[in-house]
């Protein structure tokens, strides 16, 4: 099945091809080499109504892919055990492909949160975690727009979609000035939800590892070993934040 891509993403913008992915990725790697030798010698620069007006745009896009993939999942009785792609061009099938290409699209644009952390010298917050997570998502959801554009990747999108919807909502708030502060207490409860939307996305992927389903076992294998590297990533962050880090 990976050896042919589906004929109805494969004519959308950044599918046919793995090159501008790739140089779109290695465009991303010389901006987080570069770039914080470009400001070394810069005053940070603030951004606050382009981050306001970013990460408002974001929640939105979130609020809306994450309604789209649920609703177009009811509409389709679409099962959280198994379910193929739909092929077809039927309303549904088509819909559920375009939302896909969105939440791909989405990985995009999000590269921009490093970009905004280099030009606002936060170096700090462009760990490895960071780069790793930003870049890989790029090429697994391009992957699965070109070749498996709906069925179980559904689940994926759509918990991501929903935990975004906070985590955007959290850097809104945040960007509005150091007075907000006292209002995002939340943070750990935030990289907890995190935490928990791998989980279930390992359990959902590795399920249909163990049973029949006619979708991919290499895609559901790929998802179950990259959600355990983000799980482990993920976990040190946490201990690193808010266990040490308080001790």
């Amino acid at each position: 099945l990976f050896c042919f891509s589906d004929p109805r993403t494969d004519p959308w913008p950044l599918v046919h091809s793995p090159l501008p992915v790739t140089l779109l990725f290695a465009f991303y790697l010389f901006v987080v080499a570069l770039g914080p030798l470009y400001m070394r010698q810069r005053k940070p620069l603030q951004l606050r109504g382009l981050l306001i007006a970013y990460n408002l745009a974001m929640m939105t896009l979130s609020s809306y892919m994450f309604y789209e993939f649920l609703v177009t999942s009811l509409l389709g009785n679409y099962s959280y055990l198994c379910q193929p792609v739909d092929y077809s061009r039927s309303e549904l099938g088509m819909r559920m492909a375009r939302v896909c290409w969105w939440f791909f699209f989405s990985k995009v644009i999000e590269l921009l949160d490093t970009v905004f952390f280099i030009l606002r010298k936060k170096q700090e917050q462009v760990t490895f975690l960071h780069v790793y997570h930003h870049g890989t998502m790029l090429f697994n959801w391009w992957s699965g727009v070109k070749y498996v554009p709906g069925g179980q990747a559904f689940f994926i999108g759509m918990l991501n979609s929903f935990v975004h919807i906070f985590m955007y909502g959290y850097y809104a708030l945040a960007s509005l000035g150091p007075q907000m502060h006292r209002y995002l207490w939340w943070k750990r409860y935030l990289t907890i939800m995190q935490l928990c939307q791998f989980v279930a996305i390992a359990a959902h992927s590795s399920y249909n590892l163990f049973t029949e389903c006619p979708f991919p076992d290499g895609f559901n294998t790929a998802v179950f070993l990259y959600i355990l590297s983000l799980i482990a990533l993920f976990l040190h962050f946490y201990y690193r934040t808010y266990i040490r880090g308080k001790q």
